[in-house]
């Protein structure tokens, strides 16, 4: 896929518009889950996702296959693949049938802070004070969220400790490939990347009764919403996002961070879920974290393309 010149696709409407496309798609993407575990199970929605993913990348795939990965190279797409896109879809979906969705969306926006202290425990990443800091203001917002009951009263809820261990997984996954899958073009890898992952879901996902289920008339509907997850949510959102990393800085890439919550939120609402206080303020403090993490130090557009190959802001 060509991406338009940076001269004509720096515009910071362009920049903004992208930005809102992605918060949209990616925000929406925890009601998304909660409504197919209507009719499919927890694993058939995390594997569905991927193999839907897996589905609309075999064409760039083919396309790509000049500039895919030396075999050496391909173990390391599969572990990016497990720990960015298989294994957390698995996650949020067990997460998305006990857990509001709008608290799902507000939990992912930790996946910043734990890239940064997996970097700096096993990366040898450097840390600034301030990044200290809102590493300390995440903490607590999430304290705080993972303490508020279905009721809105003091109580450890469960559940919202799967969508933080999909976190953890991303802040790996990030490190994984600048470390070990750097200077492979972005669509060749991502397209690499499910190629690993999209066996396995196949395995999971057509082992059980998903077409049992799949042809009941009341799953016409969440299948739609699944296919469109995984092909718009992760295909189609990942190009989206690799473009937006070409034509600005990370820095600003990563501010759709702060968008997707409020999504994640307004969806909830709609459908009725409830928010509590608690829930508001830890969101707040955890934004704060991620900002005081990713505040720029230096000039913020940028020419140079950032590698970027998994779901890991979903």
């Amino acid at each position: 896929m060509k991406y338009p010149s940076t001269q004509v696709a720096r515009s910071p409407l362009t920049v903004w518009l992208l930005l809102a496309v992605l918060a949209l798609t990616w925000g929406s993407s925890f009601i998304l889950i909660k409504k197919a575990l209507v009719v499919f199970s927890v694993p058939q929605v995390g594997t569905l996702r991927v193999f839907a993913a897996f589905l609309f990348f075999i064409p760039i795939l083919i396309l790509k296959r000049r500039q895919l990965p030396p075999p050496g190279r391909w173990g390391w797409c599969l572990v990016a693949g497990l720990l960015g896109n298989l294994v957390p879809a698995l996650l949020f979906a067990a997460a998305g049938s006990r857990l509001n969705s709008s608290v799902s969306g507000i939990l992912n926006s930790f996946t910043p802070l734990f890239a940064l202290l997996i970097g700096v425990l096993f990366f040898r990443q450097p840390l600034r004070s301030r990044q200290i800091w809102g590493m300390l203001f995440g903490l607590a917002g999430c304290v705080l969220i993972i303490l508020v009951g279905t009721e809105g009263k003091f109580s450890l809820n469960n559940s919202a400790f799967l969508v933080i261990l999909a976190t953890v997984l991303y802040g790996f996954n990030l490190h994984i490939v600048k470390q070990f899958l750097s200077g492979i073009p972005p669509l060749a890898l991502t397209a690499t990347i499910f190629a690993t992952t999209g066996p396995l879901a196949a395995i999971g996902l057509f082992s059980g009764d998903f077409l049992q289920r799949a042809v009941q008339p009341e799953a016409f509907t969440p299948l739609i919403l699944l296919l469109t997850l995984g092909v718009v949510g992760t295909g189609i959102a990942m190009i989206l996002f690799n473009w937006l990393l070409q034509i600005t800085s990370a820095v600003v890439a990563s501010s759709v961070t702060y968008l997707m919550p409020i999504v994640a939120v307004v969806w909830g609402l709609l459908d009725g879920e409830k928010l509590y206080a608690q829930h508001l303020l830890g969101m707040a403090v955890i934004l704060v974290g991620v900002y005081l993490v990713n505040r720029p130090t230096r000039q913020i557009v940028s020419d140079k393309p950032v590698e970027m190959a998994s779901d890991s802001n979903r």
